[in-house]
């Protein structure tokens, strides 16, 4: 089981935020899914910002926000894509799976039914996204102890069925946020460090894992662009993904 339900110690995470002048060595697109009201906006805020708002409207289609961190002395930005949970938006938001390499698929443990649809949004996401894509189950506002209705076992047991890794925060409280986003961007680049050896046949092309090449898109109702990262295939690679 990828069960990570511990805080990071501070030595984990010091000197992980990326500085503004350095280089970007990569740009890693991140997802996070699931039910409406569980928190993802919430989460990302948390993240991204360091805030918590507690008037927070339900997210309309797709927004997104950045942070740019230091893993494995890798200068990395991730590009954090918060989608809708409401299932008028799914057909739209579904097209924006495309090029993620993370996903963090969010539940209330305090609703059980967001948890039980958890298996749907695995679903969807495996249909859309590439088979590498690194997966986080988060059970969010684990500071809600007296309102728990999700037991930590039921969300291991689906995590180690799935293959996920899991972890329970609370964006309220921020417990938990950090260390979860960076063990899924440090998965992440462990996945592109393997795909780079195994393309460089036991290589590494100095020291990067892949080229990465940016698209703009036009974000719907303004004038914003936003950079997608893609994987670019090195010429001299024969493997499949």
């Amino acid at each position: 089981l990828k069960k990570m339900n511990g805080e990071m110690s501070g030595d984990d995470l010091e000197g992980r935020q990326g500085r503004g002048h350095e280089k970007i060595d990569y740009v890693f697109k991140v997802v996070v899914i699931g039910d409406s009201a569980v928190g993802k906006t919430q989460i990302l805020s948390r993240f991204a910002k360091n805030e918590f708002c507690f008037d927070s409207k339900s997210t309309i289609g797709v927004e997104f926000q950045t942070r740019t961190v230091t893993i494995n002395s890798k200068v990395i930005k991730a590009q954090i894509w918060d989608t809708a949970g409401q299932e008028r938006y799914r057909a739209v938001t579904s097209a924006y799976y495309r090029g993620a390499l993370g996903a963090m698929l969010v539940y209330d443990i305090t609703k059980r039914q967001t948890f039980d649809h958890v298996a749907r949004w695995v679903e969807e996401l495996r249909a859309h996204a590439d088979n590498t894509i690194v997966i986080t189950l988060i059970g969010n506002k684990a500071d809600l102890v007296d309102l728990r209705v999700v037991p930590t076992e039921d969300a291991v047991e689906f995590a180690e069925d799935q293959g996920l890794y899991f972890f329970e925060t609370s964006a309220l409280t921020g417990d938990n946020v950090e260390a979860a986003f960076f063990n899924l961007l440090d998965k992440i680049y462990n996945v592109i460090s393997k795909k780079a050896l195994s393309c460089g046949n036991g290589r590494p092309n100095d020291g990067d894992a892949a080229t990465l090449k940016g698209l703009k898109i036009d974000v719907v109702g303004g004038s914003e662009h936003l950079e997608v990262s893609e994987m670019k295939k090195l010429s001299a690679c024969s493997c499949s993904s």
